[in-house]
């Protein structure tokens, strides 16, 4: 790769070649991200990339039809600059939760407000509803932290935050996705069934739900409570200071690195 390394995360310059076909060669000087590395059997390297502002990207496994594109090493450019560096620390933000289930909405309403506002370099904020297999494969993205933000019960004032580090090790080895439903414990074993290495550290922001649906009801609830709809609000300023740490302690261990 002539000395350049590509990880998921670098930003690039698309710079297909002559012999690329009339699709690549349409997004010549397009910015775009590196979502994997691969390599086919005769040993040639293929960088897969989403670009820049491609909503798709969000779709998980579904993403790899008709949003990742495939460039040879040399017919990219990473950008110049602190712009084109790969992020020391990535880290994803997947709100999850179903909508139509009152409080359960916590976590895509938290990750919409939070999308609103501009994002550390190497976090990437998504509403994932009750795509949990696409939340997997997300998961399996080079991402080195997933901070899950999901609506959790656990005995407090309804509106109470908190952040919830689950032992993965305690965890079910296997488990699939419900059809309408988001279970973070089955996706993460999902995921763990689906890669090859360890998973990224996995911390949940909660939040105290008031209205509870157990998905057997007649009827959708849409709309949260009055105390979870004003604790997204808070959530924003919450989850920043929690990244803010996340980064900071990945910098500090970078540098006591030997």
């Amino acid at each position: 790769m002539s000395g350049v390394s590509y990880r998921p995360g670098t930003r690039v310059r698309l710079k297909p070649s002559r012999r690329a076909d009339i699709m690549d060669l349409a997004l010549t000087g397009r910015i775009a991200e590196v979502a994997a590395v691969e390599e086919d059997f005769e040993g040639q390297v293929h960088i897969a990339v989403v670009l820049e502002g491609d909503p798709g990207r969000d779709l998980g496994a579904a993403s790899q039809i008709g949003h990742r594109f495939f460039f040879a090493p040399d017919e990219l450019e990473p950008l110049p600059g602190p712009a084109g560096e790969t992020p020391a620390h990535r880290v994803l933000v997947a709100g999850v939760g179903n909508i139509f289930m009152a409080d359960d909405g916590f976590g895509p309403e938290a990750a919409t407000a939070l999308a609103r506002r501009p994002q550390p370099d190497g976090v990437h904020v998504a509403d994932f509803g009750i795509r949990g297999m696409d939340l997997a494969y997300r998961m399996l993205d080079g991402y080195d932290t997933v901070v899950l933000l999901d609506a959790t019960p656990h005995g407090q004032p309804p509106g109470t935050l908190s952040v919830i580090e689950p032992d993965l090790a305690t965890l079910p080895a296997q488990g699939a996705p419900e059809a309408h439903a988001m279970d973070p414990v089955k996706v993460i074993a999902l995921a763990r069934q689906l890669g090859d290495g360890d998973l990224p550290r996995v911390l949940v922001v909660g939040c105290e739900p008031e209205v509870r649906m157990n998905g057997d009801e007649v009827d959708v609830v849409v709309g949260l409570s009055e105390p979870v709809r004003e604790a997204v609000e808070r959530s924003v300023p919450f989850v920043e200071s929690l990244l803010a740490d996340i980064l900071a302690d990945a910098t500090r261990e970078e540098v006591n690195l030997p």
